[in-house]
């Protein structure tokens, strides 16, 4: 994708406001996201971040340390807002395989369309390095768990396979892309994704009688 950064962004001529410790990291963070929308994750370095959010270098190193402590609070902060959402939304779900399994294929695909095609760019960038995989690693894993917990009262006596659970966490990466893409509607992916599940704990339910 083809973008222009010679353009100073107009953040950077504004004047400088002393903000607390947490404001700031809020509008660091808003602008980092700004960045990967409008010019790439290759073009998210501490610098630039400090040029657009017009503060000075020190101040975006002080709150991440490096480009990757950048991207890891990128994306643990995605992940909060996705376990937030689905939080919320199991809570208010009725008590049926198809309505957890819906909530589960909503909260995902509208998280990941929420915030756009950034997404995906972070979560490439995060295989960078050994420290950015067992992060993402680590989220993973909690989203696959809460799933199991979710699902298991569906499942029979032996629970949610997690080779199947694996699968459904694929099977939602691929849908979420497509529909931020434009490939699909999110309304087609979260349908194909809410099927997904069903389906797997149908057949794990049922190899098990």
């Amino acid at each position: 994708m083809s973008r222009t950064h010679g353009t100073k962004p107009a953040a950077s001529r504004q004047p400088r406001r002393r903000l607390q410790r947490q404001d700031r990291l809020r509008q660091l963070l808003d602008v980092a996201w700004r960045v990967i929308r409008e010019e790439g994750t290759e073009a998210l370095t501490l610098g630039r971040l400090a040029e657009w959010a017009g503060v000075t270098k020190p101040v975006v190193y002080s709150h991440f340390g490096t480009r990757s402590g950048l991207l890891a609070a990128l994306y643990q902060e995605f992940d909060a807002r996705q376990t937030a959402v689905m939080d919320a939304a199991l809570q208010a779900s009725d008590g049926t395989l198809r309505g957890k399994a819906g909530v589960i294929a909503s909260s995902y695909i509208e998280c990941v369309l929420l915030q756009g095609r950034e997404i995906p760019d972070v979560i490439a960038a995060l295989a960078g390095t050994p420290e950015l995989e067992r992060i993402k690693r680590e989220y993973r894993v909690a989203f696959i768990d809460k799933c199991r917990d979710v699902l298991a009262p569906f499942a029979g006596a032996g629970g949610v396979a997690s080779a199947g659970l694996w699968a459904m966490l694929g099977a939602a990466d691929s849908l979420s892309y497509a529909a931020a893409t434009g490939e699909i509607t999110a309304a087609q992916a979260k349908e194909e994704l809410s099927e997904t599940i069903v389906s797997m704990v149908a057949r794990g339910a049922g190899s098990k009688r």
